[in-house]
This record gives C-alpha cells, sequence and structure tokens, in this order.
C-alpha cells in the first residue's frame, strides 16, 4: 500500500509529503493517521531533527477535506481527531515550515495554518470555503487565521469564500516569503538551510516562550521570559569560539 505521507529526512530537516496526488491530497481520515505517527515520531527527535517541512505531492499542497469522506459520514477513531493532530504539529518542539503550492483550500490552509512559517509559490491558491458548504470550522480556522492575518481580514476571507494568490497571501500576512514557481523547491533548501545552521536549541527554546505568551498583555509576557528563559544552550562556547576564531583569521 501507498504511504498517503512520506517522510524524507535531510540534513536535519524531516520533510513530510502529503501523498495523494491524485486526489489533489484531500484529507481523509487515514492521510491523517500517518501522518500523526509522523508528527509523534518526529517530537521525540530533537537530537537529530531541527526543523519540519510540510508539502503536498503533485500540483498542489491539498484541496482540503475529502468532501467523499464528509458527505459518507467518516468516522475518525475518536473525537476531535484532525484537530488534535494540526494542534500536535503546531506544538512540535521544532520549528515547522509548511510549503505551499497550487490548491490549498478551507481544511488545507487549517493544516497550513499550523506552520510556523508558511512559504507559498506564485502559483499558490488559498481559500477558506467553510460557508460555501453550511460547514464551520473545527480544525482552527477561527483562532490561527485572524492570529495570522488580522481579524478583518479573516472576516472577509471566511465572508466572501473567495481565492487568494500567493502573492496576495504574502501582502496580507498569509504567508511569510512567496516565490516564483520555478524558484520555489531551491527556495525552500536555501530557507531550510538558513534556519537549520542557527541553533537547533535556541529554535525549540524561543518557539516554546513564543507559543507560551501568546495573548498575554507585555508585562506579563516579559516576566514569563526572565522566570521560563531557558538561558545558555550547549552549544553556545562552540559557537562563539568558531566566530572569534573566523574573525581573528579576517583580521
Amino acid at each position: 500500500m501507498t504511504a498517503l505521507v512520506l517522510r524524507n529526512d535531510k540534513d536535519g530537516c524531516a520533510v513530510l509529503t502529503l501523498n495523494r496526488p491524485d486526489k489533489l491530497n484531500s484529507l481523509n481520515v487515514a492521510l491523517f493517521a500517518e501522518l500523526d505517527a509522523h508528527v509523534d515520531a518526529i517530537a521525540g527527535e530533537t537530537d537529530r531533527i531541527g526543523l519540519v517541512m510540510v508539502r503536498g505531492a503533485g500540483k498542489c499542497f491539498s484541496a482540503g477535506h475529502d468532501l467523499n469522506d464528509i458527505s459518507a459520514g467518516e468516522k475518525p477513531p475518536r473525537p476531535h481527531f484532525q484537530a488534535g493532530i494540526i494542534e500536535k504539529l503546531a506544538n512540535l518542539p521544532q520549528p515547522v515550515i509548511t510549503a505551499v503550492h497550487g490548491h490549498c483550500y478551507t481544511g488545507a490552509l487549517e493544516l497550513a495554518l499550523a506552520g510556523d512559517l508558511l512559504v507559498c509559490s506564485e502559483n499558490a491558491k488559498f481559500a477558506d470555503t467553510h460557508a460555501r458548504w453550511a460547514l464551520t470550522p473545527v480544525w482552527g480556522m477561527s483562532q490561527r487565521l485572524p492570529r495570522r492575518v488580522g481579524l478583518p481580514k479573516a472576516r472577509e476571507m471566511m465572508f466572501t469564500c473567495r481565492t487568494y494568490t500567493g502573492r496576495e497571501a504574502e501582502a496580507m500576512g498569509l504567508a511569510n516569503i512567496c516565490v516564483p514557481d520555478a524558484d520555489f523547491d531551491a527556495e525552500l533548501d536555501k530557507l531550510a538551510k538558513t534556519i537549520l545552521a542557527n541553533s537547533w536549541f535556541s529554535h525549540r527554546a524561543n518557539k516554546a516562550l513564543l507559543m507560551e505568551t501568546d495573548g498575554l498583555p507585555l508585562a506579563a509576557g516579559l516576566g514569563h521570559e526572565i522566570a521560563r528563559s531557558r538561558g545558555r544552550g550547549p552549544d553556545m562556547a562552540d559557537r562563539i569560539s568558531a566566530f572569534q576564531n573566523k574573525t581573528a583569521k579576517v583580521s
């Protein structure tokens, strides 16, 4: 049986690829079950995985929640199954990049919003179409989308159900970066190398602080940072020494 989520590790980056290209990577219970297993494994591999990337095989990231599954009355193994997996992905200790090309609609957008960074190609197409189908979000759209783009823009996306291009997504802050289609893979590789070159300890510590203080008043957040900072990482001395040696050689 062909895997519905592929994992490929490269130089400390775990790439998870949604693999239903014949169905435009539409999201069903079986795919989420495989994604769940990968996320659980990666959460315990901080010593060798410093970054996670989620992307789609074939023509697009994902066309969204499989409507055939919805109409057939899909039966997940536990309540809030998909939402819980998206939350686990968002809460991974490692930084998470979601890489979007082509379609990224509704449930797929909810999955993409789990990324700390969202990178898209110019041909990306984003939409929240819950209202088109008389559905209400249960995978995080009403919470993560306004936190990403602001409440007025989230209202616009949710009420109109219109489609937004990659450049529009970048302009509204939905995507951190939008790149030409031909450069998509190369730019993802460049970004991954840039992030992985920095301290994995600091990435995990910084992500934890950002998550723990999200929504707190400034004073409370500052107090939390002081009290909960993880301090110096085990690689600090080596990094400073390497920089000093490099500077000494240049001078």
